[in-house]
Order: structure tokens, then sequence, then C-alpha cells
């Protein structure tokens, strides 16, 4: 183990340790009574009486599957005595690559991208890195929120669930929870 990797290995550490302490905090906040603080976000429009609580940057990804997209037969021209030039099929590379093709389109977790996520009383806003729209993820439609420690899955009724990751995601698990189920 070189040095430089014991140095992230003890940053990594760091960083999880303060988001597991901002995290409690934070549910002690709430349990006491206390509630989110608004922030101020640019470059979103929220709807009339949408109150942003957070905006932070996440790697996200989505769970789902896809078509599965078979590729075309392989082989090679054979040139044989008898009967000439043939294509002779490679049957067991074919099956081999529509194996990976049908593995490939399982359900898993895809779209994996570094984004902007902003938290607001309607929902998670979600604008992945490149692009120009916000992705509304809205808390009427959640289903089911799973954290771990380093990730949290957000399960909606009418979409792919959406996995969040990064050094906010511990708070943003308890603020989440508290805007779906109110103050306990």
């Amino acid at each position: 183990m070189t040095m430089w990797s014991r140095r992230r290995d003890r940053a990594e550490d760091g960083v999880r340790a303060d988001a597991e302490q901002a995290a409690s905090a934070l549910t002690l906040h709430l349990q006491d009574g206390g509630g989110l603080l608004p922030v101020q976000v640019n470059g979103l429009a929220l709807a009339a009486g949408e109150v942003a609580f957070a905006d932070v940057s996440c790697s996200a990804a989505r769970f789902y599957g896809t078509d599965v997209d078979y590729p075309t037969s392989t082989g090679y021209f054979e040139h044989h005595p008898t009967f000439g030039r043939r294509w002779v099929t490679n049957r067991r590379l074919d099956a081999r690559r529509r194996q990976e093709a049908e593995d490939a389109a399982l359900p898993q977790w895809r779209d994996h991208t570094a984004a902007r996520v902003v938290l607001t009383s309607a929902g998670v806003r979600l604008l992945p890195q490149g692009a120009r729209e916000w992705m509304p993820f809205d808390h009427a439609l959640l289903t089911g929120v799973t954290a771990e420690p380093s990730a949290v899955v957000l399960a909606y009724s009418t979409c792919a669930p959406v996995l969040l990751s990064g050094p906010a995601v511990p708070w943003l698990g308890v603020a989440i929870e508290h805007l779906r189920h109110g103050p306990a």
C-alpha cells in the first residue's frame, strides 16, 4: 500500500465520519422539533410554495433493464475442396456473445454520472452532469428510501429507482425521510 493511498483512505474515512455526524446531528435536531432550513438555489425554477433545503453534488444512477440487442452472427469464409467457398458460423462465439448481450440487458445500475441534487419540499431535483433539463422526483411518488452508509436508494411508483452516493447522502437520507413522513 502506498503512502498516497493511505492518505486517501484516511481522508475518505474523515469525510464519511463527518457525513455520519451531520446526519446524526440532523436526526437529533428534527427529533427535538427543529426543521430543515431553507437554502437559496440558483438555476432551478421552484414552483409556487416550493422551498429548497439542500443543493449538493452527488453521484447518481438509475436501476433498470433494457431490450436485448443481439449481435450479428460471426464466422468465417472457408475454402472447401468439395463445396468451394462457403460461410462457416462460429456457434461457440455466437452463443457467448448472445449470453453477454442478455446479461447486459438485465436490470442493473446504469447511467452513472455526477449530478447536482436539490432537495425541495416537493421532491428531489436532479441535474446530471452535461444535461440541460432537471429531472424531477416528487416525494408524493416516493415508495421507499433505503439508506446505506455511503448511498441512498429512492424507489418511486412511476419510474426506475435512483441511487445517490457521496458525502452529502447520509444527511439527504435523513432529510428525505423527514419530508416524506413529516415530524415524528
